[in-house]
């Protein structure tokens, strides 16, 4: 018996430690106190006989620190949405927190008061709040084993405004009650999910009435981005009424700003939490989650082509026939590789990059690539064009023939091979990733006067991924982009026709590259106004050829998943 009541004790202990709740204010003292508002979860506040009486102070949920053998020294915050009016995120504090606690992380959930306070901005309360939490969060780091310069939130909707607010205006302080609030406020990092009410035209607490969209839209002023501003991971759905553009701007500022981040867009998504997988990458990448683990190079990983692919080669142009031939130029051809276990009748073209000066179907742009879509069943199609550039003609000129005639070429003999001809997409990087944006973008526009029956093919394609894409602004046109395409005057090169074939596109480009990752974000923006869906992924620290190697854990080393799911190849 005395066995069982000593189980039963320290069952209780285990339990009273795993979620332990903690006041946010002293009694009488809370700042602007409203009796309309109560702090708990959904959960709780739907349950019978719930008193709202005895629910009037917000609190911090703390639950069971990670096991020792995986423990970090981070630790996060989590916010639930609710349009200010609930803190309803159950599910999500839920699966956050088994995400991170299982990966070593210390996980507190943070439950703000809600409804909207009359007489106040709807996050004026939830805001004191916060940084009130934070305050105490930083408090509690010696005790829990977590340093106080490691502390990040996670969160989603009016949370993730929250999170901006708590994020950018760490030294904007609210009312002093009492030693606690002469700690420090801010955080040092933030995964936003679907961040409501960040343009004008919805910051009083609206879905975005013009979609974000208008000369007189801009990023809402509630944001002060001030100099303890972290860095970020940014998660929106494309077709999120809180518009996704508001994300678009605070990934722009805090480039302005030299502060790392990460912006991932998906298309056809509306207001939810996506991605939170690319979260933990961001984490991984900056060291959040302990140190970064050694990079391993592309090559090393995808060495050898799978078994059971035929192989074909040939030239893209009939002898004599070649457009705008030049002596100095090497000669044009593209390779197949059709695997014998196909899982799609797909067909992926892929080039590398390399300046337009040269490039090659061996690249690690291209042979990597190749071998894991081809030992996942897809067809796989490469391209060597035309290089150096053209003499007297646009740098992108000849390789953009080539492109087109590619395209056909590849579309007349689909169905021949047991594919389809309107399943054709096109991948290429760097310069290969401007070539793209030229395919995608114009296809409509000839490159070259037509010399045969397969010119009469479309060369519209399906689909185009543009990886690191250079040479995309105007502040960049033939190298690096002077404002890092940051400035308004940065606008889209003007071969880019965006054309009614314009295709749909997937866009990864690192965070640091100095062909700047805002082409592609520019990009995304321009589709999205043509209601054209596209996705992004930017990676935080990475620079140019990101891919080239990476850490195990990142974004740069699962990048090409990230094609897969977009391709949904299985």
């Amino acid at each position: 018996m005395r066995k069982l009541l000593i189980l039963l004790v320290a069952v209780c202990a285990v339990s009273a430690m795993a979620q332990q709740r903690e006041p946010l204010w002293p009694a009488e003292r809370m700042p602007d106190a409203q009796a309309l508002q109560v702090a708990a979860m959904t959960d709780e506040t739907s349950r019978p006989g719930f008193d709202s009486a005895q629910h009037r102070i917000p609190y911090l949920e703390w639950f069971a620190a990670p096991d020792a053998a995986v423990k970090t020294d981070a630790c996060m915050i989590l916010i639930s949405g609710g349009s200010y009016e609930c803190c309803c995120d159950v599910g999500l504090i839920q699966y956050w927190k088994e995400e991170l606690t299982k990966r070593g992380v210390q996980c507190v959930n943070f439950v703000y008061r809600t409804p909207r306070p009359e007489g106040l901005p709807i996050w004026q309360t939830a805001w004191e709040d916060g940084q009130r939490a934070v305050r105490l969060v930083r408090s509690e780091a010696a005790r829990r084993g977590f340093d106080p310069e490691k502390i990040g939130v996670v969160s989603m909707s009016a949370g993730s405004h929250l999170a901006l607010l708590l994020a950018t205006g760490s030294l904007t302080p609210t009312e002093r009650v009492d030693a606690l609030d002469d700690l420090p406020c801010h955080i040092n990092w933030a995964i936003v999910h679907a961040p409501a009410y960040v343009t004008t035209d919805g910051e009083t607490g609206t879905p975005a009435t013009r979609e974000g969209y208008g000369t007189d839209v801009a990023l809402s002023s509630v944001f002060p981005f001030d100099a303890k501003t972290c860095p970020m991971s940014l998660h929106h759905g494309g077709a999120d009424p809180y518009s996704p553009n508001g994300s678009t701007l605070v990934y722009r500022q805090l480039r302005r700003m030299g502060i790392p981040a990460e912006l991932h867009l998906y298309p056809g998504k509306g207001h939810g939490a996506f991605g939170f997988a690319r979260g933990l990458e961001f984490m991984t990448q900056m060291g959040y989650l302990g140190p970064v683990a050694p990079e391993v190079t592309l090559e090393s990983r995808f060495p050898d082509d799978p078994a059971g692919v035929s192989y074909a080669k040939e030239a893209i142009w009939p002898e004599g026939r070649m457009p705008d031939a030049q002596a100095e130029q090497c000669e044009p051809y593209i390779e197949w590789y059709i695997p014998e276990h196909r899982t799609t009748d797909a067909i992926q073209i892929i080039y590398s990059g390399g300046a337009y000066v040269g490039n090659g179907p061996e690249s690690f742009e291209v042979a990597p690539a190749r071998r894991y879509f081809n030992a996942l069943g897809m067809t796989v199609v490469t391209m060597k064009y035309r290089s150096p550039r053209p003499q007297g003609l646009a740098k992108h000129t000849t390789a953009w023939q080539d492109l087109q005639r590619a395209v056909r070429l590849v579309r007349s003999q689909a169905a021949a091979r047991g594919l389809d001809p309107d399943r054709i997409g096109i991948m290429g990087s760097s310069a290969g990733g401007h070539l793209t944006l030229m395919g995608v973008t114009s296809a409509r526009h000839l490159a070259y006067l037509p010399i045969d029956e397969i010119d009469t093919l479309s060369c519209k394609v399906q689909w185009g991924i543009g990886i690191y894409p250079a040479y995309v602004l105007s502040d960049g046109l033939d190298g690096y982009n002077t404002t890092g395409g940051n400035d308004d005057t940065a606008v889209l090169a003007p071969e880019f026709s965006f054309d009614l074939d314009t295709a749909p596109m997937l866009l990864i480009h690192g965070d640091a590259d100095g062909y700047a990752a805002m082409g592609s974000v520019k990009v995304w923006e321009r589709l999205r106004a043509m209601g054209i869906p596209a996705e992004l992924h930017t990676l935080a620290t990475r620079e140019h050829c990101f891919q080239y190697s990476a850490s195990p854990g990142t974004g740069s080393y699962n990048w090409l998943e990230r094609i897969v799911e977009y391709l949904q190849i299985k």
